[in-house]
């Protein structure tokens, strides 16, 4: 059985449908991140119900396609902090994003983390 879930127009797939891939659907609920927001791996992994999975969420957003409008940025750790800002050029530029947006960031860790923190499981019901 394919389970799909729709917000703001988007599907986003579940683990056991028959056209699922796992990256696509990290990009997915990535686009989804509001501005201003962030939200962690391991949250992205619960979502999409393969939540040991924290660090392919990471592996896929490694590999973002360039040209996709895909804010990673908005993706740190458990703990809030930028684990992804040397995949950025330069490193500076997650931090740099995330501060245009009005999250503050100290020793690249996001301030008020539980305050800007966007967990799909429970955003998107």
């Amino acid at each position: 059985m394919n389970k799909t879930h729709k917000y703001r127009n988007k599907t986003i797939k579940k683990v056991n449908s028959a056209d699922y891939n796992f990256f696509s659907e990290v990009y997915e609920v990535t686009k989804l991140i509001p501005f201003g927001k962030v939200t962690n791996y391991g949250a992205i992994a619960r979502y999409l119900g393969t939540g040991r999975s924290a660090r392919m969420v990471g592996w896929a957003l490694n590999a973002t396609p360039k040209d996709e409008n895909i804010p990673a940025h908005r993706v740190v750790n458990s703990k809030g902090l930028l684990t992804g800002k040397h995949h950025f050029t330069p490193p500076t530029m997650m931090q740099n994003k995330l501060e245009s947006e009005g999250i503050k960031v100290v020793n690249d860790k996001v301030v008020d983390f539980t305050k800007h923190l966007w967990d799909p499981s429970k955003e998107l019901l």
